[in-house]
C-alpha cells in the first residue's frame, strides 16, 4: 500500500468545526467513502476496520478528499484463508463476524453504514454499558432511528442506512448498490443545517480526550467470553494457547494481541442525550493472522 502525508485532520473535527452541515453535506462523504471502499472491493481488498477516526481529509482545504487510513487489519479476499475471526472495532464490525461466521467484503459496507449513522445524529446506532449487551444488540441489528434525532432526517437517508445495516449480509447492500442509491446519487438527500444537534451528540460522545484509552488483553479475552451466541455456541478457554479464547466450530482462535485505542466508541461516562444509557469505550479485536 501508499504512504502518504494527509494533513486535513480528522472526519469529526471537520464536522464540528464546520458552521454548517446538512445531510447533502453527509451523503457527499459517505459517496467518497462508498468509491474507496469499492475500488478496494474490486482489487479483492477488504478493509475490516472502518470507522470514522480512519477517515482523514487529504488536506486543510474545503474541497479536500476524504482518505482511508489504517489498513492493518485488512486481507485479501479469496487469498486461501477463510475470513472468520473477530477483528475490527465493536460498533463497527457486522453481525456475522461476531457471530464467528466465515464473511466477506459485506462486513466493510455495514461498517459504512454504522458511519452513516452517526454522520446523521453525532451518536452510534449501538450502545450499551454492557460488553454483553452490546454484542446482543449488534447480533440482532436492533438499533432505531431515535425522535427527536432523527425527526429530520429524510427518509431516503434511513432506507440507504437500512440497506447497508442489514443483518444479513447476502441481502445486504454492496458498494456498487450503494453507490446507485437516490441518497447517493440523486437529490433526496435533504440541505437544512443540522449542524448544532449533530456536533452537539458528537463532543458528548466521541469526546476526543477519551479517544485514546487503551484495553488491556485480559479485558478482550473477558469481552469475548460474555457474548452469548446462544446454547450451542458456549465459549472456551485453551490454557494451552496462553489465554488464547477458543470458539466452538471455529478453525482459528482469537487472540486479543494489540492494544489499541477506544476512538470510535462513545466515551467512558459520557452523557448521551437521548433515552438509553451511553456505551462503554470498546477495544479493538485484532486477528492473529
Amino acid at each position: 500500500y501508499a504512504t502518504m502525508h494527509v494533513s486535513g485532520g480528522e472526519l469529526f473535527d471537520r464536522i464540528v468545526e464546520k458552521g454548517f452541515y446538512t445531510e447533502k453535506d453527509a451523503s457527499t462523504l459517505i459517496r467518497q467513502v462508498l468509491d474507496a471502499v469499492n475500488y478496494l472491493h474490486r482489487m479483492g481488498i477488504v478493509h475490516r476496520d472502518l470507522k470514522p477516526e480512519n477517515l482523514l481529509y487529504f488536506n486543510p482545504q474545503d474541497e479536500s478528499k476524504i482518505m482511508i487510513s489504517d489498513f492493518g487489519l485488512s486481507k485479501m479476499e479469496g487469498s486461501g484463508d477463510v475470513m472468520s475471526t473477530a477483528c475490527g472495532t465493536p460498533g463497527y464490525v457486522a453481525p456475522e463476524v461476531l457471530a464467528q461466521k466465515p464473511y466477506s467484503k459485506a462486513v466493510d459496507c455495514w461498517s459504512i453504514g454504522v458511519i452513516a449513522y452517526i454522520l446523521l445524529c453525532g451518536y452510534p446506532p449501538f450502545y450499551d454499558e454492557n460488553d454483553s449487551k452490546l454484542f446482543e444488540q449488534i447480533l440482532k441489528a436492533d438499533y432505531e432511528f431515535d425522535a427527536p434525532y432523527w425527526d429530520d432526517i429524510s427518509d431516503s437517508a434511513k432506507d440507504f442506512i437500512s440497506s447497508l445495516m442489514e443483518k444479513d449480509p447476502a441481502k445486504r447492500f454492496t458498494c456498487e448498490q450503494a453507490l446507485r442509491h437516490p441518497w447517493i446519487a440523486g437529490d433526496t438527500a435533504l440541505c437544512k443545517n443540522i449542524h448544532e444537534s449533530v456536533s452537539r451528540q458528537i463532543r458528548k460522545n466521541f469526546a476526543k480526550s477519551k479517544w485514546r484509552q487503551a484495553f488491556n488483553a485480559t479485558a478482550v479475552v473477558r469481552h469475548m467470553r460474555r457474548l452469548q451466541l446462544g446454547s450451542s455456541m458456549g465459549s472456551s478457554m485453551d490454557a494451552s494457547n496462553s489465554g488464547r479464547l477458543s470458539l466452538p466450530g471455529v478453525t482459528a482462535p482469537v487472540t486479543p494481541c494489540s492494544l489499541a485505542s477506544a476512538a470510535s466508541s462513545p466515551a467512558a461516562g459520557a452523557e448521551l442525550a437521548r433515552p438509553h444509557p451511553s456505551a462503554v469505550p470498546a477495544p479493538v479485536l485484532t486477528e492473529t493472522k
